[in-house]
């Protein structure tokens, strides 16, 4: 996990050598400078040697003034690599999610996604921060002290052994018992994400159902969950503050007592003034040492629970890639399912399509037809390779679409899905997703396709109109309409319309369903719709029932021979929705 993690640093590497290099340069001379300050006290101080003076208090200075500079060369140094490494790691995280395939994503909610690439990455980044220098630093440090501390008064040196077994012991059972209750809370942060996303999502359908109270319910036991999670891991590492405390003074009190003894009982010639001042500096500087090594465990504690959920995203290998030696181009907009069968998980107790055969020819214009959970949907999915079949085939324009490069595949096949998705940016900004180089001419003449250039241009700023996130300012036929066009600027082999016109109303659907036959027609069309109205000039119309092909034929035969289509057109008929 760590060295999957550690390949986000990269340019960052001279960064991370450099900070902790210059913290143990700094470690080395702040060890120096309590051995210098007893010399300072001891010949010079004691003495009446005003030039033991000088020229220990210059070494002093100099020392400082150089230690402060590595500290501060070192802080620079940790702190562009950190930002960097959160940087890196957050853009691979989410090229990661960009390479999944619509089963992998299955698997990891939206919001946990969004907690990993905010909450997570951070944690993350403020402990590499740490250990590149204060880890660096507090071993470092309470090292070279213990060492000075023990050369200075071997006979006190049991203090510091006594007492680093209990901080150890300590240290070890807060991380032990903390460690589990951050894992759960961060867990519980999707949870608080996704109620965040629903609620603005929906926010209409919350007001139009007076739902506020109940939402503010959902995202108060949400808050209060870990409210308690966080108090609850708090109270236990809340308990690492009064341990080095007691370290300390306990450790300053036994120096003090048994310092002092020495002086008296040897009149200052086993153990002097400035020794002691020194070793109750290199005292201080253990504790410190350990209390930076606290909270170095601490934070470790915190971010463990966040690498383990970034290195699972970063571990979980796409489904769906391009295979060795890709076909580059595809022939034509021809489609073949080949006894498809097709479940979205292994535990799915029946698949979605079940045996499914289906041959359509290229340039053809074919209906799909059938009632909710009828698996529409998912069979046009497999088209573009959006998921891959669990028996059978699928073949564009003859050749199993597993044998094609993904980009190419995809670029050749367009989808208007049924959750019409815009983006921020201008009516020209999301219909250049379609093709980014496309000309003004090119996007007008597939906004005119697509029935959208005249409600566009009635705008006073036509094109350059800013469409907010999610399409919010346009009605939902005309956010079907932009997408359609988005889809034609494509000039893909295959176009598919989800259901994508179901806010249209009937005499534009006509129209678009005209301009296609007139202006595309080598295009294979593959429109799945609720209105008959919207599919019975198809070449082809297909009856799909419970996930298989009920009938195949044009409007006029399944009449005749589909007991469901013909249903459906009788009901239609009644309530007036075939045509106006």
């Amino acid at each position: 996990m760590i060295r999957k993690l550690l390949r986000s640093v990269r340019e960052f590497k001279l960064n991370s050598i450099l900070a902790p290099l210059f913290v143990s340069l700094e470690v080395v001379l702040e060890v120096l400078i309590p051995f210098f300050t007893a010399r300072l006290i001891d010949e010079g101080i004691d003495r009446g040697d005003m030039r033991s003076v000088l020229t220990y208090g210059g070494i002093l200075i100099a020392f400082c003034a150089v230690s402060l500079t590595f500290g501060a060369l070192s802080g620079m140094n940790a702190a562009k690599a950190s930002a960097g490494f959160g940087r890196n790691l957050r853009s691979d995280l989410f090229d990661s999610v960009e390479r999944f395939s619509f089963s992998n994503i299955d698997k990891f909610s939206s919001s946990g996604i969004v907690t990993r690439l905010t909450t997570d990455v951070q944690n993350i980044q403020n402990s590499y921060q740490m250990i590149i220098r204060v880890a660096v630093r507090a071993p470092f440090m309470m090292i070279f002290s213990l060492v000075m501390a023990i050369s200075t008064a071997p006979q006190l040196a049991w203090i510091y052994l006594t007492i680093v077994p209990i901080l150890g012991i300590g240290l070890g059972l807060i991380m032990s018992r903390a460690h589990p209750i951050f894992k759960r809370l961060f867990k519980t942060y999707d949870k608080l994400n996704r109620t965040v996303q629903e609620n603005l999502r929906g926010v209409r359908v919350v007001k139009a159902y007076v739902r506020e109270d109940r939402e503010r319910e959902k995202f108060g036991e949400v808050s209060d969950s870990i409210y308690r999670d966080f108090s609850r891991a708090e109270k236990m590492i809340a308990v690492n503050a009064p341990l080095m405390q007691f370290c300390a003074y306990f450790c300053m009190l036994m120096v003090s007592w048994f310092g002092s003894r020495l002086i008296i009982s040897s009149g200052g010639t086993e153990f002097s003034a400035g020794q002691l001042t020194s070793m109750i500096t290199y005292s201080m500087q253990i504790l410190m040492s350990l209390m930076m090594v606290s909270m170095i465990f601490i934070m470790i504690v915190i971010s463990r629970a966040s690498a383990e959920r970034v290195a699972e995203v970063l571990d979980e290998k796409p489904d769906i890639v391009s295979p060795q030696n890709a076909v580059t181009e595809v022939p034509d907009g021809s489609v073949d399912f080949d006894s498809v069968t097709f479940a979205y998980s292994d535990r799915s107790e029946k698949p979605c399509l079940d045996n499914v055969d289906l041959h359509i020819r290229s340039g053809a214009t074919v209906g799909i037809i059938g009632g909710t959970g009828s698996s529409k949907s998912t069979l046009v999915q497999l088209i573009p390779r959006l998921y891959d079949v669990v028996e059978g085939s699928v073949r564009v324009g003859g050749i199993d679409v597993k044998n094609y490069d993904l980009h190419v595949l995809r670029d050749s096949v367009a989808m208007v899905l049924q959750k019409n998705v815009l983006f921020k940016g201008t009516v020209r900004d999301n219909l250049r997703w379609g093709d980014e180089n496309a000309t003004d001419e090119e996007i007008e003449r597939a906004c005119r396709l697509a029935q959208a250039h005249d409600f566009i241009v009635a705008h006073p700023d036509g094109y350059d109109r800013m469409i907010e996130q999610g399409g919010t300012n346009v009605s939902g036929g005309q956010k079907q309409r932009i997408c359609i066009a988005r889809a034609l600027l494509k000039r893909p082999k295959v176009l598919i319309l989800d259901d994508s016109t179901s806010a249209v109303d009937t005499a534009t659907d006509a129209k678009i369903r005209a301009s296609f036959a007139l202006d595309i027609p080598d295009v294979t069309k593959i429109i799945i719709a609720q209105r008959i109205a919207s599919v019975e000039d198809a070449d082809m119309i297909v009856v799909m029932d419970d996930g298989k092909i009920e009938n195949i034929g044009t409007h006029e035969e399944l009449l005749d021979k589909s007991p469901i289509y013909r249903e459906v057109w009788e009901t239609q008929k009644k309530g007036g929705t075939l045509g106006e």
